[in-house]
């Protein structure tokens, strides 16, 4: 039988992140104990107190890793297109395991100022990062005035359609809704 090599930096950092987003999936944030993903991930409780000092800003490392590459800003060469495509992934992400560990850990890590912005910055929607990316091709293009570059800006859209969500109280929404959000807010706000 061949002896099990034991798991280091990346690998195993990688191992514990999974086990923690499995363990949000299943559990939610109220069940989510560092002895669980100890054993889930096939450690022990010492190598995660070592990366995270406490559940939350366990499971806020967690969620980052599973979203980290779910969301690729399209380039489709046209920004009307881009902004769509962008808002119909996040729009069909909502009812996603990612979107269910994202709406636990909002809920749960209230009292912790900090890592709620950590969350809130990172949220599934991969924070600002696509939207300046689209923005940026647009402007190259003509398409987007350089001043409409700032985070805020970039992201309005993003926002209406979180605000959908939380008035309504939905998990998807109409794509009729998104065009509306693109073409009557988004592009007039960001236009050459």
């Amino acid at each position: 039988m061949a002896e099990k090599t034991r798991r280091r930096g990346a690998e195993l950092e990688d191992a514990i992140l999974r086990a923690a987003a499995d363990e949000l999936a299943e559990a939610g944030y109220p069940g989510l104990t560092m002895e669980r993903v100890a054993q889930r991930a096939g450690t022990n409780k010492n190598a995660i107190y070592r990366r995270w000092p406490n559940r939350a800003a366990l499971g806020v490392a967690a969620y980052r890793h599973v979203a980290e590459d779910r969301l690729t800003p399209p380039d489709t060469g046209n920004l009307r297109d881009d902004a769509l495509a962008l808002l119909r992934a996040i729009n069909c992400g909502q009812s996603s395991p990612a979107a269910r560990i994202l709406r636990g850990l909002l809920t749960g890590v209230g009292d912790e100022p900090e890592l709620r912005q950590q969350l809130h910055d990172q949220a599934a929607e991969g924070g600002p990062k696509p939207w300046l990316t689209i923005l940026d091709r647009a402007v190259a293009r003509g398409q987007a005035r350089p001043g409409a570059r700032t985070p805020r800006v970039a992201t309005v859209a993003l926002v209406l359609l979180r605000n959908e969500f939380l008035t309504r109280g939905l998990t998807t929404v109409d794509d009729a809704v998104l065009v509306e959000i693109v073409d009557e807010v988004y592009l007039p706000l960001v236009g050459a």
